[in-house]
């Protein structure tokens, strides 16, 4: 059973794309429906962390609104610090999940229990996950893999009932 959901950001919650304004002010879009399938993952009392490579106050804010309490940004070796999350949680291999699209992104979804990767991931990540998605960062991939999850957890009922 997966109990632990851990997210890229670039590529994965959004579509990769960094925009600078002439002011040199970051800006990053984010799906909706990757947010709403998020919120309700942690109402089924599961964990949720981001784990990035950069560092950025909109990924921050994100991640508050969405009531994600694990959030490593600026990080160089994702393998390390989902190690110590998963021990810090007491948790095994099998109970996390993992979405990412790069080549940064390869040891942390190799560490998993399930890996997921967008459909627009790294021709090289696709060809070691456990799942491809037909979704691509930023357009709902991470709402298709929490669904996939939530299926294969066998939660669906739970899930349905968040809304009725």
């Amino acid at each position: 059973m997966i109990k632990l959901i851990v997210l890229d950001v670039d590529g994965c919650l959004t579509d990769g794309k960094i925009i600078y304004t002439a002011q040199g002010d970051e800006i990053k879009a984010f799906h909706v429906q990757d947010g709403l399938a998020i919120v309700s993952w942690i109402k089924l009392g599961y964990e949720v962390a981001i784990i990035t490579g950069r560092d950025s106050e909109i990924v921050a804010h994100r991640a508050r609104e969405l009531g994600i309490v694990h959030l490593f940004q600026g990080v160089k070796n994702k393998d390390d610090v989902l190690e110590a999350l998963r021990l810090k949680l007491h948790l095994k291999w099998e109970n996390v999940a993992a979405i990412g699209d790069d080549l940064n992104d390869y040891k942390m979804l190799q560490c998993a229990g399930l890996s997921f990767t967008p459909a627009n991931g790294s021709l090289y990540i696709q060809e070691h996950v456990d799942c491809t998605l037909r979704r691509h960062g930023g357009e709902g991939a991470v709402r298709e893999m929490i669904e996939y999850i939530i299926k294969h957890n066998g939660d669906e009922d739970a899930f349905m009932a968040l809304w009725q």
